[in-house]
């Protein structure tokens, strides 16, 4: 077997070398995959400090009065590197494993069984042939074609978490894309004392998220000083006078202003990496967009080749990739029939911005376009004891809310949530939302007497809920999530591990 990319792809190098298989692993950049080396892991060792710095300007709501934090850059770039370098121990443990090859490098296919690799010093291998092949090789980030922009210079996540990364804060710094990217760097940089600017085309921040959340993301932005231009976007770059100029021009009124700065994040998004493959010359169907296509059981328009990850277009998420992975772990090396088939209804997603946002399921709008009514109800924090005890109180502009969807049999279609450890709170939905998912794992199918379904639910366990549901990834929802893997049988008179000094 042939594995084609180091993240989420490691499980299924794992799986195929436990079941006696000869593999070889392609990977032309770092390995641990995007999360780790430039994405989801590194930019949270960067929120968390920016978290902080927020709770500290909150104090004062309760009483509390602190001066203002001093930045240790070097501190938090170091804890950030620290952990972008266990890909030195992912690559030394997989290169002294038995049973795989690794090549550095690009893969290329030459045929629907064969492939090449374009090595990192340049050279290239023979063609190999396999009998089977799955593909994780993710996306890069897409640059939008603004004049100037390349010869000006600009950074992406490949670049900021490489050769870009700053060796202290900028003073001002425009970020192109309203997403959960642009707003994530948003917050941190502008908590770091950063005059940010962010530039959105479309009529709002986080297109993807209920209209309500983003408008009080978008408030709660202008209140912490950053520049938010939803509705704009940026028409040229150039430099003058030793910094960036970019220019932005207004979709309603097509009138331009100019935004200088020190640097640009350009934060519009990912491509797919299926080109660099040249997946055509093994008959693999790709979407207008360049994904591949994939079936439910993640195969491609070719039997024998898999994909999984970002790379196939459906959610650009580690923990989504990580239950790819496992679908397809169980599908080619377990004994289990009928197969399993991935299950996108309970995605979960959070953005680790200020406030943070929680989300799965559909939105209102969603569910009106699918239902001819819906349930909705709305929660903030300052009506329960703690929201008050934490510092919020009605009409506060930073006031957080928990809103819920459901049908008319009361199934909950989607749950949304803005404020603090909104990736925590939305979890609990996602495991509620997967109960009729795990009913139906066993015998009974939806549509058999209620009884039986819940005779059927208590048979597939409740633990078994959570181990088939995606947890947020990196989130503190892990602690709990992951719990499942650490089961053990433990009889009478005997310890659980762990827990003898408590005892």
């Amino acid at each position: 077997m042939v594995i084609v990319g180091s993240g989420a792809g490691l499980a299924i190098l794992e799986g195929a070398l436990q079941s006696g298989l000869s593999c070889a692993l392609v990977e032309r950049g770092k390995f641990g995959g995007t999360c780790l080396t430039k994405g989801c892991i590194p930019s949270k060792i960067l929120v968390h400090p920016a978290d902080v710095m927020r709770e500290v300007a909150h104090a004062r709501k309760v009483g509390l009065d602190y001066p203002p934090p001093a930045i240790h850059w070097e501190t938090v770039s170091e804890r950030m590197w620290n952990k972008i370098g266990q890909t030195r121990n992912i690559e030394r443990s997989i290169e002294q494993a038995d049973g795989v090859e690794v090549f550095k490098g690009t893969a290329v296919f030459t045929g629907t069984h064969t492939m090449k690799v374009r090595l990192s010093d340049g050279t290239e291998t023979e063609p190999f042939s396999s009998d089977r092949f799955v593909l994780a090789v993710g996306g890069r980030s897409f640059a939008p074609p603004i004049p100037g922009l390349a010869e000006t210079g600009y950074l992406d996540s490949e670049h900021f978490f490489g050769d870009g990364f700053p060796t202290a804060p900028w003073k001002r710094l425009v970020i192109i894309g309203g997403g959960a990217i642009g707003t994530e760097f948003a917050h941190i940089f502008s908590a770091f004392g950063t005059e940010v600017s962010i530039v959105e085309m479309l009529p709002h921040l986080v297109p993807t998220e209920e209209e309500a959340i983003s408008e009080m993301l978008e408030d709660n932005f202008g209140r912490l000083g950053i520049h938010v231009l939803t509705n704009h976007k940026a028409v040229s770059v150039r430099r003058e006078n030793g910094h960036k100029v970019v220019v932005v021009q207004d979709a309603q009124t097509e009138g331009t202003r100019e935004v200088p700065c020190d640097e640009i994040l350009v934060a519009s998004g990912i491509r797919s990496n299926a080109d660099l493959l040249h997946v055509e010359l093994a008959g693999i169907a790709t979407d207008k967009r360049g994904w591949i296509v994939t079936d439910e059981y993640l195969q491609t328009s070719q039997p024998h080749i898999w994909a999984l990850g970002d790379i196939n277009g459906k959610y650009q998420f580690r923990h989504k990739a990580n239950y790819e992975a496992e679908v397809l772990v169980a599908n080619l090396f377990g004994k289990s029939e009928p197969k399993r088939a991935a299950d996108y209804s309970t995605v979960p997603w959070a953005i680790f911005t200020h406030p943070q946002i929680g989300h799965v399921g559909m939105t209102e709008k969603q569910a009106l376009a699918k239902h001819e009514k819906v349930m909705v109800g709305v929660k903030h924090y300052s009506s329960i004891a703690n929201g008050y005890a934490m510092g919020y109180s009605s009409g506060d502009p930073d006031d957080g809310f928990v809103k819920v969807i459901a049908d008319e049999d009361m199934k909950i279609l989607g749950a949304h949530v803005i404020g603090p450890q909104a990736a925590i709170l939305v979890q609990a939905f996602v495991y509620l939302m997967n109960m009729d998912f795990c009913c139906s794992c066993g015998k009974t199918k939806r549509a058999e007497p209620l009884l039986e379904v819940a005779q059927d639910c208590h048979v597939s366990g409740s633990a078994n809920l959570m181990n088939r549901s995606m947890v947020i990834h990196p989130a503190l929802s892990e602690v709990a999530g992951w719990i499942v893997d650490e089961l053990e049988w433990v009889t009478a008179n005997v310890s659980v591990p762990g827990t003898e000094t408590i005892l």
